[in-house]
């Protein structure tokens, strides 16, 4: 029935996929959080710079971040990301577009989780002598990543899905092997379900358990 897998590495696409998923999930949770914090600085420009940033970016479309990572850094502009070799470079290209587009997101997120904190927490922190960072870093920050667990576990299933995009720069994943196959099988229906079952593995048991979690470690107030 599944002979037509045969001679395709099914498994490395989906490897690939999940590399491009958690080192695009880390590096958007840490330019996402810096982007929250800059939006709730007192600074001005740092404020303007992250508006201006998660404005701009979450209504580009992701593919054309995408291309011009590729096309536009890369061949206009010559970033290679430190890679000699093509396919690293798509890669890497590939995980930057992936970190730009959604540490918008995840930006949004953790402010909404910022806004939950009581202002009394932050007003107490810096009556005792502490900088905006440390009030941010020690008191604000871990309680706002516990009320928004649900919201970043979105992010990160619409992550792992939006990887597919990573096709159109040539990087060799899920979906870029679901369309050579599609080219060189008859069994298209059958693909399609084996490539669709493969993205409800990666994405259904991650948001059941961060949902799970979400609720165990939501901040009673």
């Amino acid at each position: 029935m599944f002979d037509f897998l045969q001679g395709y590495d099914v498994l490395g696409a989906f490897w690939m996929t999940v590399k491009l998923t958690v080192i695009s999930a880390l590096g958007s949770l840490v330019w996402g959080t810096l982007l929250a914090a800059m939006r709730v600085s007192p600074v001005p420009l740092m404020r303007g710079f992250a508006t201006f940033y998660v404005n701009t970016v979450r209504n580009i479309p992701l593919t054309v971040i995408i291309v011009f990572s590729s096309l536009g850094l890369a061949d206009i502009f010559g970033v290679t990301m430190g890679a000699s070799d093509f396919k690293v470079q798509g890669f890497r290209l590939a995980l930057l577009g992936l970190v730009a587009y959604h540490a918008a997101f995840v930006c949004e997120a953790v402010r909404s989780g910022i806004n939950t904190v009581p202002v009394g927490q932050a007003e107490a922190a810096r009556a005792i002598g502490l900088s905006f960072s440390q009030v941010l870093r020690i008191v604000i920050l871990p309680q706002a990543f516990r009320a928004v667990i649900t919201p970043l576990a979105n992010v990160l299933i619409a992550l792992t899905k939006n990887t597919t995009v990573a096709a159109a720069i040539g990087v060799a994943e899920a979906a870029a092997l679901m369309k050579t196959m599609i080219e060189n099988e008859a069994q298209t229906v059958a693909i399609g379900a084996v490539f669709a079952f493969g993205f409800v593995v990666l994405t259904l048991p991650t948001g059941l358990f961060l949902g799970w979690l979400g609720k165990r470690l939501a901040v009673k107030r």
